[in-house]
């Protein structure tokens, strides 16, 4: 990555969409949205609602499976220069892996990302990333069946965020990546429906960003693989804060849909206070944070 700024899976879509709007060879990487095995529809609208301090969506991972994604967007996406990692989602353990696979050995990827918070519908519906079982079971068997560096996604909604860190560590994985979204219901107080057809979704945007910062410190405080910092991310100084949290780099998310060039004016801004503060390099950033008396 020439810098540790990225855009985060969801909100960039596959790339294209964004190249007329933003620089994108400028961004240090690019992670897409979510590929699973076959095309997926998503959930009815409506699927994505504005409240105060963030968005709460319910795309349903709609994608174009592998081979759709392969065939349509790898070409343009090869043509930046830019690194790419491809979000991996499935339903089953089965699936994780056979995604991994066949995306292993396509020119210009550069990594996978596991969105691990889906449900798993051989084990009644529970999310592979709230059950450290099943964390490591899919986190595993990603890594056997790809040479591609694997970061998994991990949820914020579990008791302790350290145990499944080091899971992913333990696992062989090659970086974390968090915040996912925290989950979310908005109701319409006049029709007394919910807002959104699939009921409930998930928040993301300023509004989740302490939770981020907390939970990358305590990420990076547990492992000694990287950690990549996302969540309510709209200046540069929510970046940094996360870098100084921990984060060796971080991820736009909920920003690129009210400007899309957030992501370049937050490379900025990191250069700017490097420069500012007499710092040569991000490492000397990352993870500095001073606790009194620790």
């Amino acid at each position: 990555m020439a810098n540790p700024v990225m855009v985060a899976s969801g909100t960039f879509g596959y790339g294209p969409e964004f190249a007329d709007v933003t620089d994108i060879s400028r961004l240090g990487a690019i992670v897409v949205k979510g590929i699973k095995l076959d095309p997926c529809d998503g959930n009815p609208p409506p699927r994505m609602v504005e409240v105060p301090g963030g968005l709460v969506n319910a795309i349903g991972l709609q994608g174009p499976g592998v081979k759709g994604f392969v065939e349509e967007y790898m070409p343009f996406l090869r043509e930046t220069g830019v690194p790419v990692i491809v979000n991996v989602w499935g339903t089953t353990l089965e699936e994780y892996g056979e995604v991994s696979a066949r995306l292993s050995d396509v020119d210009g990827i550069s990594g996978l990302e596991l969105n691990i918070s889906c449900p798993n519908i051989k084990e009644g519906g529970i999310a592979f990333g709230t059950d450290p079982s099943m964390a490591a079971a899919v986190m595993s068997n990603v890594r056997s069946r790809t040479s591609l560096p694997v970061i998994p996604k991990l949820s914020p909604n579990v008791p302790d965020i350290s145990v499944f860190a080091k899971i992913a560590e333990e696992s062989g994985c090659d970086a974390i990546s968090l915040i996912n979204t925290l989950p979310a219901m908005v109701i319409d107080v006049e029709t007394r429906r919910p807002v959104l057809a699939n009921v409930t979704g998930g928040l993301s945007g300023p509004a989740v960003h302490p939770v981020a910062v907390k939970l990358v410190w305590e990420t990076a405080k547990a492992v000694s693989i990287p950690v990549i910092g996302m969540g309510g991310i709209f200046r540069a100084r929510d970046a940094i804060e996360l870098i100084i949290a921990g984060a060796s780099a971080v991820a736009v998310g909920t920003a690129n849909f009210t400007d899309p060039t957030s992501p370049i004016q937050v490379i900025e801004g990191i250069e700017s206070y490097l420069n500012e503060h007499g710092l040569d390099r991000i490492d000397e950033l990352i993870g500095s944070v001073e606790l009194d008396g620790k």
